[in-house]
């Protein structure tokens, strides 16, 4: 069996006057989708930003591919991870090409490459090249902004993919597509990928294992249909919102 992709030991992550993260144990396996749900504040962020060393571990040890990430060369391990953020973290006065193109450039990509690449990438993610690659972001709608977002992650065909609260500032029914369009991008790619959320739907939709936190710390590390069955009182809190908001079965 391949060893996980990422790998938390025992790791708390700590400011002066707070824990963020306390003892987190946790393993990402190569070619799942690990979702992290919890409320604002409870860690999930911080948890991606330590995967790709924004920040490092107060103790214990965070690995990538077998590697620490305080060996890591910062710059290598994030061309290594695709980041997914809301409203794709575009750059403005970038073109949309450029954007999407910028992790293979810096990679040191020739520009034919490069040009393959993005529009290949713009394909896949359901943007015409020709209609949309010499466009600026503030052209695009949200949805279309977000698909940048993803395309630009894959660019450099990282193993790793990291994505927080990808879809949340989305109209439900783009949201809805997205997701559903995702989950099977990540299939088909064979990528692994860590997602952030706070909502239990996308958990459910797009989640092989689902990550519940709370307070720093990881109450519950469940498939869905577990997840769904759980009698932890923080997943039966959620779950109860899939009822009020009418149904949840996938």
């Amino acid at each position: 069996m391949e060893s996980p992709l990422v790998q938390f030991h025992h790791v708390t992550y700590s400011l002066p006057n707070a824990t963020i993260i306390s003892d987190l144990n946790l393993t990402v396996e190569q070619g799942e989708t690990l979702v992290l749900l919890g409320e604002s504040g409870c860690g999930k962020t911080t948890t991606l930003k330590l995967i790709n060393r924004l920040l490092a571990p107060s103790s214990g040890e965070v690995r990538v591919e077998g590697k620490s990430t305080t060996t890591w060369d910062p710059i290598e391990l994030r061309r290594r991870i695709g980041y997914v953020i809301q409203e794709g973290g575009l750059f403005p006065h970038f073109t949309i090409a450029r954007n999407v193109g910028l992790v293979p450039a810096l990679s040191g990509w020739d520009a034919s490459r490069t040009h393959d690449r993005v529009r290949e990438m713009l394909n896949l993610v359901g943007l015409d090249p020709d209609q949309f690659a010499e466009r600026y972001p503030r052209e695009l709608s949200g949805g279309q902004r977000q698909r940048v977002g993803v395309a630009r992650a894959l660019a450099a065909d990282p193993p790793l993919l990291l994505l927080d609260e990808p879809f949340g500032a989305l109209d439900p029914l783009t949201r809805a597509s997205l997701q559903r369009e995702f989950a099977d991008l990540a299939t088909r790619l064979g990528k692994t990928a860590v997602l952030v959320t706070h909502d239990v739907r996308e958990a459910m939709i797009l989640g092989q294992r689902i990550g519940l936190m709370h307070k720093g710390q990881l109450l519950l590390l469940e498939s869905p249909e577990a997840f769904r069955a759980s009698d932890n009182p923080q997943a039966r809190a959620y779950l109860e919102t899939l009822n009020v908001n009418g149904g949840g079965d996938h």
